[in-house]
C-alpha cells in the first residue's frame, strides 16, 4: 500500500468515525465521546498527510508516533461507546478493527525506520 492509498484509507476511516460519532445520543457521555472520537479520528488523517511533508526522518517518525497514539485513542473511544451500548456493535467493531490495523501499519513503519541506519 503506497502513501496515497494510506491517505485515502485514513480519510475514509475519519469519515466513518465522524458518521458514527454523529449518531451518539445528546447526553453528557455521548457528547464527550463524540467530541473525542471526531478529534482523534480526523487527527490520524491530518497527521499522516502532514508526515509526507516531513523534512527529516526524525520528523516523519514523530508524526507517525502521533498517528499511532490517535489510532489507539480512536479504538478506545469506540470501544467505550460499545461498553455503554451507544453504538451499533457491528459498525463499531469494524471501526475498532480498522483503527487497530492502521495503528499496526504505522507501528511497523516506525519500527522499520528506527532500525534503518
Amino acid at each position: 500500500m503506497d502513501k496515497n492509498e494510506l491517505i485515502e484509507r485514513n480519510k475514509r476511516f475519519a469519515i466513518k468515525c465522524v458518521q458514527l460519532a454523529e449518531s451518539l445520543p445528546n447526553t453528557k457521555l455521548g457528547n464527550h465521546i463524540r467530541d473525542q472520537l471526531i478529534r482523534c479520528s480526523t487527527s490520524i488523517a491530518a497527521n499522516y498527510r502532514a508526515s509526507k511533508l516531513a523534512q527529516s526522518r526524525a520528523a516523519f517518525i514523530a508524526k507517525l508516533s502521533i498517528v499511532i497514539e490517535e489510532a489507539d485513542e480512536a479504538e478506545f473511544w469506540i470501544d467505550l461507546g460499545c461498553e455503554f451500548d451507544l453504538f451499533e456493535h457491528t459498525k463499531a467493531k469494524e471501526l475498532i478493527k480498522e483503527a487497530h490495523e492502521l495503528a499496526s501499519i504505522y507501528i511497523a513503519t516506525r519500527n522499520t525506520l528506527r532500525n534503518k541506519k
